[in-house]
């Protein structure tokens, strides 16, 4: 065989593992979207700057970001490793990092529980098939319960500090970014930084202070539209309704109701996290939104809180409108296209081989 016979055959096989990759991310995301937007209504209406506030109900926000969705995934992930015993598993070992640090631990389940899985099979296939049927169940169960229980110790004593350690860095990189007045470059690092929903660290640790401060000086501030920006998630959304395989062409309608009017960014996480490709979109989108600000010189007098188009509007100072809003369009529209583009636009013999996978539940290994 020659180079150039091999070579091709070599870069197929890289992509069809990237592939397979993206397609085991939407695997574990997909089947949870429900779960997602669950939050996300009962994050826009109730909590105190909700639609409806209400103190108690709010109560359901923080325990289902934190706990409960992580949980979900680390058990899907589980699941499509190690049939249900790899879910049971999966589920447990993510509850330790859960447990363990201050932001939603999304990717981190994505980590935790197939891994807990790929463990507990091959306990399965080296020691489990050779004991005998009087002791089956038990060793079953405790095989599982000393697996799942060390995993999740680790991810408790591990991957948090490892996160916190990470949320620093990203940090910084903002700060940095910041200091050099590359501002629509600060993209790059806040809309990955979003999408591992770490959002809140980067917007009320970096982001929030340094608006405050400009504000204090000059009555606005461009900090304060960065990552509040509703506009490269709603073109993201509006192109997956579109071009979108149909797991996700089903919700993201109800996703643009909860992202852009109820200012729940995370929301659309998900779906990124389901086609990595895409936050190549987010990105390009946020960066236009960024440098639209910078050129007509918007900005905020204060944070956004939530994320929405009317909170949004609502803290634009008299006569900047025209700056805050070109910025969110034109942002929208880059993501839009960009998204579009990476999806081909829903067409294509693969991209509906994508589409029936995902839409029957099955191993999906063409959806990155």
């Amino acid at each position: 065989m020659t180079d150039t016979e091999a070579a091709p055959s070599k870069a197929h096989q890289i992509r069809a593992s990237v592939q397979r990759f993206g397609g085991y991310l939407a695997g574990m995301v997909m089947p949870n979207i429900g779960a997602f937007i669950a939050w996300g209504l009962i994050t826009a209406f109730f909590i105190p700057t909700g639609w409806t506030p209400n103190a108690h109900i709010g109560e359901l926000v923080n325990p289902m970001i934190k706990i409960l969705l992580p949980v979900l995934i680390g058990y899907t992930g589980g699941r499509l490793v190690h049939g249900q015993r790899g879910a049971v598993v999966g589920a447990i070992a993510t509850i330790g990092i859960a447990v363990g640090a201050d932001i939603p631990m999304f990717l981190g389940a994505m980590l935790i529980g197939p891994l807990t899985a790929f463990l507990l099979k091959l306990f399965d296939n080296s020691v489990g098939v050779k004991v005998g049927a009087g002791f089956k169940m038990l060793v079953d169960n405790f095989s599982a319960g000393i697996i799942g229980g060390v995993m999740a110790i680790l991810g408790l004593l591990s991957i948090g500090p490892a996160v916190e350690g990470i949320t620093k860095a990203l940090g910084n990189g903002v700060q940095f970014l910041l200091d050099a007045h590359l501002l629509p470059l600060v993209s790059i690092i806040v809309e990955p930084a979003k999408v591992l929903f770490l959002n809140n660290a980067i917007n009320h640790g970096v982001l929030s202070p340094l608006g405050v401060a400009h504000a204090a000086e000059n009555g606005k501030a461009i900090e304060f539209l960065i990552e509040p920006n509703p506009g490269p998630g709603l073109g993201i959304l509006l192109a997956i309704t579109l071009f979108g395989v149909r797991a996700m062409r089903s919700t993201a309608p109800g996703a643009i109701v909860i992202q852009f009017l109820g200012g729940i960014h995370e929301i659309y996480f998900p779906y990124i996290l389901a086609a990595p490709r895409l936050i190549i979109a987010a990105i390009a989108g946020g960066a236009t939104g960024v440098l639209v600000f910078s050129i007509t010189g918007a900005g905020l007098v204060a944070t956004p809180s939530p994320g929405s188009i009317i909170a949004v509007l609502a803290v634009t100072p008299k006569g900047g409108y025209f700056g805050v809003i070109a910025g969110i369009v034109l942002s929208a529209a880059v993501s839009f296209v960009v998204a579009a583009v990476l999806m081909k636009f829903g067409r294509g013999e693969k991209a509906a081989e994508r589409e029936r996978e995902i839409a029957n539940g099955g191993e999906v290994k063409g959806a990155a």
